[in-house]
């Protein structure tokens, strides 16, 4: 590793402290603000979103706290005894999977919601989210289990096994070739095809609905109305494609570094350049676990009163004791 690659993994370990210290809590306080029930949302669509903000949360703890600052901070800990850091990759990608495709569950939800009014009556229920939340969270996991048949240990001390590395046959035996390629193509690459595909389609619809509502109104004629079936879809417009578009940039980086990587087949070859071009995406994934909770605050209004009473309450509570106790 040379000195550019040295450099940055200083300043990696403090990023990934930054990124755990704002992840978990502002998880913590979408999950809760969102249960309530009070932001103004529909039921299938606050289930989703209390359901990635879980995820972003048990992504924040896995990848960021247990395996990234782990390695920079406790390499020799408990949490590196083979069979527990062989636990910890299972959930970590497990997370990363219930994450992203729970954000693509959403995305198709609000695809629905928008373009297939036959379908929505039906398909844009509370009832259903929870079902196809569970089934995609269970299925993701029971994906990620023969995981942790493909680790073994670094080496051996007093007879415990220390650290994990990839059994050799990972990248030789034909059924783990099949496994590998298999993940990489569920996660990140057909998500990013369906997310654009998706919000694409939605565009199309919106702009064809529009001027057909338009014309019906007469604003074509330069007549103003108030639209409010028309507002209500731009407030979930917009908040579709802050959620959806921030997954795409954020993991674009690691996108394109595992493509060019296939493509030149470098491996663990790489140059200063390249390496750091590897971390930054993962970094970049690693932060998208920390800003559905901003992009709820910036586009949903009562998200925000709700969060400013949040933030209140503590200090009010003290206030009204010291009152009280005052004579």
């Amino acid at each position: 590793m040379g000195e550019k690659a040295l450099e940055y993994d200083k300043v990696e370990k403090i990023l990934y402290v930054v990124i755990a210290a704002v992840g978990v809590p502002v998880n913590l306080v979408a999950i809760v603000i969102l249960s309530r029930g009070k932001c103004g949302l529909s039921t299938c669509t606050t289930r989703y979103l209390v359901a990635m903000a879980a995820a972003d949360l048990l992504v924040a703890i896995t990848d960021v706290i247990l395996v990234q600052i782990r390695y920079h901070y406790f390499n020799r800990s408990f949490l590196s005894i083979t069979p527990v850091c062989s636990v910890i990759e299972v959930l970590q990608f497990a997370a990363t999977d219930c994450s992203v495709w729970f954000t693509v569950t959403f995305t198709f939800d609000r695809f629905v919601a928008i373009c297939c009014q036959k379908l929505k009556t039906k398909y844009c229920s509370g009832k259903t989210a929870a079902v196809v939340l569970a089934t995609a969270g269970v299925l993701l996991c029971l994906k990620n289990i023969p995981r942790y048949f493909t680790k073994e240990p670094r080496t051996i001390i007093d007879n415990v096994p220390w650290f994990c590395r990839q059994v050799e046959s990972y990248f030789t035996d034909p059924g783990w070739v099949a496994f590998d390629w298999i993940d990489t193509v569920l996660t990140p690459f057909l998500p990013f095809t369906v997310i654009l595909l998706f919000n694409a389609l939605t565009v199309r619809h919106i702009l064809v609905a529009s001027r057909v509502r338009k014309g019906l109104r007469g604003d074509s004629k330069g007549e103003n109305h108030s639209d409010p079936e028309m507002e209500s879809r731009r407030r979930s417009v917009v908040l579709l494609f802050t959620i959806s578009g921030s997954f795409i940039l954020l993991w674009l980086t690691l996108v394109v570094s595992f493509v060019y990587y296939q493509v030149t087949g470098i491996g663990n070859d790489m140059n200063d350049s390249q390496y750091i071009f590897l971390c930054v995406g993962y970094l970049l994934r690693n932060l998208s676990c920390c800003t559905n909770t901003f992009i709820y605050a910036v586009t949903q209004s009562r998200f925000r009163d709700q969060m400013k009473s949040a933030v209140k309450y503590p200090l009010t509570s003290v206030l009204r004791l010291i009152n009280k106790s005052v004579p």
